[in-house]
């Protein structure tokens, strides 16, 4: 059975870390999860009673409620327009993934900061961003489980997966790297990963010396295993 309760973000003042999923089907499916798995707080959304059911059942902890995401006030109720950002992961009916994106963009006292939707062809695109998204997938160039990542670490770039459990990736100098050496950083000792290039974006350094600073305009290319890059300050 669906649960229902009342729900909004912990932080009464920061909503930075509190997501809405509208459309709980495979793509949907996959951003809440990863969402949880990274210890976010997730308002799952959903018509169908099965696909919050199904949710639940994978997900015993995570908030989830039946609303129809065309309708306002369900949505301010259940508390769709209290988080900081909403991923409309329905792509059909279009207008109704339209709809969504415009109340929980503009709808009156939304706290909402960031809207991503899911589109199906380059009209839908750009029905989407005149209404207000901020950023626009397809879920055959991304998965769900990448915009999940993506969302929790916004200073990730680029990732090269190496194999199962071995990534490169680029990522913006997070804010706690800013002004430090890469030797008092000492990432391979305290993150366990390596290092391999840094620097301004189109001027990168392979192999950098440890006597580097960062700055926060430039990036870090980083090898090392998911686990330990996902440890990595994520802003």
């Amino acid at each position: 059975m669906s649960q229902w309760w009342q729900w909004q973000p912990s932080a009464a003042q920061d909503v930075s870390n509190s997501f809405a999923v509208i459309g709980v089907g495979r793509f949907g499916g996959a951003v809440c999860r990863e969402l949880i798995r990274a210890g976010a707080e997730v308002l799952a959304i959903d018509l169908n009673g099965r696909a919050i059911d199904g949710l639940l059942q994978q997900l015993p902890a995570i908030a989830a409620r039946i609303v129809d995401c065309t309708d306002e006030e369900a949505l301010r109720a259940a508390g769709a327009l209290d988080v900081g950002t909403v991923v409309v992961a329905i792509s059909e009916p279009i207008e109704a993934s339209i709809t969504a994106t415009l109340i929980v963009k503009d709808a009156p006292e939304t706290r909402v900061q960031q809207v991503i939707a899911r589109a199906t062809s380059d009209l839908h695109e750009k029905m989407l961003r005149r209404v207000g998204a901020d950023k626009v997938v397809f879920p055959s160039k991304m998965q769900g489980a990448r915009l999940g990542q993506e969302l929790m670490r916004p200073n990730l770039l680029e990732r090269l997966r190496l194999d199962d459990r071995n990534s490169i990736e680029e990522i913006k100098v997070p804010q706690a790297f800013v002004g430090r050496s890469l030797r008092d950083l000492n990432l391979r000792k305290s993150y366990s990963v390596n290092v391999l290039a840094a620097g301004p974006a189109n001027q990168l350094m392979v192999n950098p010396p440890a006597s580097h600073v960062l700055r926060a305009d430039e990036v870090l290319v980083v090898m090392g295993s998911a686990e330990a890059l996902e440890a990595l300050p994520s802003r």
